[in-house]
């Protein structure tokens, strides 16, 4: 069943369980896999959503953290719970350990060995960790090997 499948039969299923919150962030995903889908005038791909489904869950930490300064945790706690709806869509995360495993064969099939190598290192790994662990981390453990 791709992901697009499974958004939809969950939206259902929270339909069904009369589940606001969980109803309101699976349509709000929706609409973006949609958008996304006029704007670039092609079929979403599980990789497409993939994306979307992780830059939603980006965009709710940095707001929870944001409610969360401001004194307002009830709107905080709703944030954090979207976050873990929209995670139950996510590939399993990576370990540190599979993430230093898949930078080696990183190194090794692009030949990286400097810092100008950086977006070769990035394009090859890119595909293979989208939406299991954090691109930003990864670009400061990247940094860290080629120095």
């Amino acid at each position: 069943m791709s992901l697009l499948e499974q958004l939809q039969e969950a939206q259902k299923d929270a339909m069904r369980a009369k589940d606001k919150l969980r109803l309101g962030t699976i349509r709000l995903a929706l609409a973006e896999v949609k958008q996304r889908q006029i704007d670039a005038q092609m079929e979403p791909t599980d990789a497409n959503i993939l994306a979307v489904l992780t830059k939603m869950a980006k965009q709710r930490k940095e707001s929870a953290s944001q409610y969360s300064a401001a004194g307002r945790q009830d709107l905080a706690d709703t944030e954090l719970a979207e976050i873990t709806i929209i995670e139950q869509f996510l590939p399993k995360a990576l370990s540190a350990a599979e993430l230093d495993d898949l930078l080696q064969q990183a190194v090794s099939a692009t030949g990286a060995c400097s810092m100008q190598d950086m977006a070769k290192l990035m394009a090859w790994l890119k595909p293979q960790v989208q939406g299991r662990t954090d691109m930003g981390a990864l670009s400061q453990l990247v940094k860290s090997r080629l120095n």
